[in-house]
């Protein structure tokens, strides 16, 4: 295989010209005709004795040509691209210029290169980072859920339920004196004052002791989702059978001991307060990046491809399933779930894929102003550290991911460090309760 040009085009394409001589193709056109000639039939001789000049003579004279190029195609292509040193972001659109025995095959490869665009500017970018400060309600909070994880439930039985309580119960309901479908339960449990049941229910269930039989009198709202109920009053024939409470561990140094590896409770509020900080410090880095981020994208000089966004947004939807699948929902039954054609579905990802193509882009653009460059231990770190997550040996993870991917991200990752460095970053303080986040889990943008 021969590059013998390469070339660009007024849109912007680039050709790459490849000379396969006769030679090379008569090789690779024995080949394929011995793999072939095992199913090939004519009348006159025996299955896969046939020569290779009289199967010429009746399929064709470049038969094996075509069959081996098909073969041998993706191969070629990948060579053209090593040699041109060309990196492209979408498949070849292939053009066979030439095909003949005496003078091989000339092809041509049509690829859109990937863009190397600029940005005006890059330092001095303007971004506000606001400090979520732990309060010590939020520790208060952090604890109260520990307690509730780990409480116990324990059975009343010196006073009738309230609200909070679990009450374990057995039921019937009737409209008109008729039972209805879906009206009755045994041992179900249901906590009091959870608004589980119709408005009404569970607050004639407090007040009365384990071992009473009672009816419940209630109004099925008028909206109600079964069409026979909505509207009408019910009854329901109640037994409370037990009543169990939460009872909650004691606040003390043993508490402590039992939930974490801290033998004192102050220890534990100290490790809860640094941990939280530490997430809402996180959240707080990743909203500056997002928002230096989108301020450099729009300093970004010259046109992104479209076959770009369309490949963010076929990443964007293959997670999207992902996480539907592992949810036991595949994407079809969501589509229909949300009266959504998959047309419509990929759209709404497009505004989110075409920023994070941007944003990558202009960064890309700063590693080249900057000469920014990654060492080979940069490298290997990053190898390292991805083989420790995810649990497998450094070799697989080299095999799987190119060190030029590798070096790329990490420039890309400098890039951005470079950019927060050198903007103008104001500090908003003492941000109230209401706008703490409620999680400080990244998002899929860059």
């Amino acid at each position: 295989m021969t590059l013998t040009e390469q070339r660009k085009t007024e849109d912007g394409q680039i050709e790459l010209l490849i000379q396969l001589d006769s030679e090379e193709m008569d090789s690779a056109a024995s080949k394929e005709f011995n793999r072939m000639r095992r199913n090939l039939t004519v009348p006159g001789f025996r299955k896969g004795k046939v020569p290779r000049a009289i199967a010429e003579r009746m399929h064709g004279q470049l038969f094996f040509y075509e069959e081996a190029l098909n073969s041998m195609i993706q191969d070629v292509y990948l060579k053209a691209l090593d040699e041109s040193g060309v990196e492209v972001i979408d498949q070849p659109r292939i053009t066979i210029d030439e095909m003949s025995v005496e003078d091989g095959v000339k092809l041509i490869f049509s690829v859109t290169p990937y863009p190397e665009l600029t940005v005006k500017e890059y330092k001095g970018l303007k971004a506000t980072k606001r400090v979520y400060p732990v309060l010590e309600s939020d520790i208060q909070f952090e604890i109260e859920s520990l307690m509730e994880k780990n409480s116990r439930l324990v059975t009343v039985e010196d006073r009738p339920a309230q609200l909070e309580d679990i009450a374990v119960i057995d039921f019937e309901g009737f409209v008109d004196d008729t039972a209805f479908d879906g009206g009755k339960g045994e041992d179900f449990n249901l906590t009091l004052g959870s608004g589980q049941f119709i408005p009404g229910f569970e607050e004639q269930v407090a007040g009365h002791n384990a071992g009473e039989e009672f009816d419940v009198k209630v109004t099925f709202p008028e909206d109600y989702s079964s069409e026979q109920l909505a509207g009408k009053e019910a009854v329901f024939k109640v037994k409370l059978r037990e009543i169990r409470k939460k009872e909650l561990p004691e606040l003390d140094d043993e508490f402590a001991k039992d939930v974490s590896e801290f033998d004192t409770l102050d220890e534990l509020k100290k490790d809860i307060e640094k941990r939280m900080g530490a997430e809402r410090e996180e959240r707080s880095d990743v909203e500056v990046e997002n928002s230096l981020g989108i301020k450099l994208a729009e300093q970004l000089e010259g046109e992104v491809p479209e076959v770009m966004i369309m490949s963010r947004i076929d990443e964007l939807v293959r997670d999207f399933s992902y996480r539907m699948s592992s949810q036991g929902l595949d994407l079809n039954t969501y589509l229909s779930y949300s009266g959504q054609d998959i047309e419509e579905f990929r759209d709404g990802f497009r505004e989110n894929a075409g920023n994070q193509v941007r944003v990558r882009l202009a960064l890309e653009a700063v590693v080249r102003a900057e000469s920014i460059s990654v060492t080979d231990e940069e490298v290997e770190a990053e190898y390292a550290k991805s083989a420790e997550a995810y649990k497998m040996d450094i070799e697989k993870i080299k095999e799987m991911i190119a060190d030029t991917a590798v070096r790329k991200d990490l420039a890309v990752n400098k890039a951005l460090e470079f950019i927060k460095e050198n903007a103008d970053i104001e500090i908003e303080q003492n941000v109230e309760d209401s706008d703490l986040p409620e999680s400080v889990s990244d998002d899929d943008g860059e």
